[in-house]
């Protein structure tokens, strides 16, 4: 199988981006998108099933509670009742408070706005920055957060996670392994040119995310 019939396999098996399937539209690039997105990626940066968070994330959507004045307006207690209702049990108390403390800090810093974040940001290393300023957001959330937001956001440009990297190496998609964030960040054009030179009709966020979805089963095989 050519790289290009891999590349294709993948992506009609592993379907398209995360938000995308979560009805999240940061195509449109504005702030009250980007947020849900910002929302699901804290929900799935826990050591907690894919499946968990976006049934959280759809408890979320179901009652209403999408935006910062939201989330503080809702109060402990009642996004504690959210995340249990939506399987995130185990994380309720510790993500209720991590949510407020970043809606919060969003309002009285950016007011409100990711996108005004972003805007000032002075590159890819300090957007990354920015985003673990808030309390409880960590790599491995500004990784699930900024991998989408590629085309988007100027500034997005974070290197390939674990998982990405599984997924290409056993799909013959690269034979570096990407145990240093150069190694990473050759894996990433690497993989980008690939992309390009097949001539799908799909965004680079788009092969990512399959790369992830792939690499998330070939981890749970083992």
């Amino acid at each position: 199988m050519s790289k290009r019939e891999a590349i294709e396999q993948l992506l009609k098996e592993w379907g398209s981006r995360f938000s995308t399937e979560l009805g999240i539209n940061i195509d449109s690039g504005s702030s009250g998108e980007i947020f849900k997105w910002f929302l699901a990626s804290i929900l799935f940066g826990t050591r907690i099933r894919q499946s968990a968070a976006m049934q959280t994330y759809r408890e979320f959507k179901k009652r209403g509670v999408l935006t910062p004045d939201a989330i503080l307006k809702t109060g402990w207690d009642g996004l504690v009742q959210i995340l249990d209702a939506g399987g995130y049990a185990r994380y309720d108390f510790k993500t209720a408070t991590k949510l407020l403390g970043i809606s919060e800090m969003l309002n009285n810093r950016y007011s409100g706005d990711l996108n005004r974040l972003h805007e000032e940001a002075r590159d890819p290393g300090d957007l990354e920055s920015r985003l673990m300023e808030f309390k409880g957001v960590g790599e491995v959330t500004v990784n699930i957060f900024l991998r989408e937001l590629r085309d988007i956001w100027q500034k997005a440009d974070p290197i390939p996670g674990d998982t990405v990297i599984i997924a290409a190496r056993k799909l013959g998609l690269t034979s570096l392994e990407g145990h240093t964030d150069e190694e990473k960040r050759k894996i990433l054009e690497e993989l980008k040119r690939l992309l390009e030179q097949a001539a799908l009709p799909y965004c680079f966020s788009d092969f990512e995310a399959a790369l992830v979805r792939f690499g998330t089963e070939i981890r749970r095989r083992k």
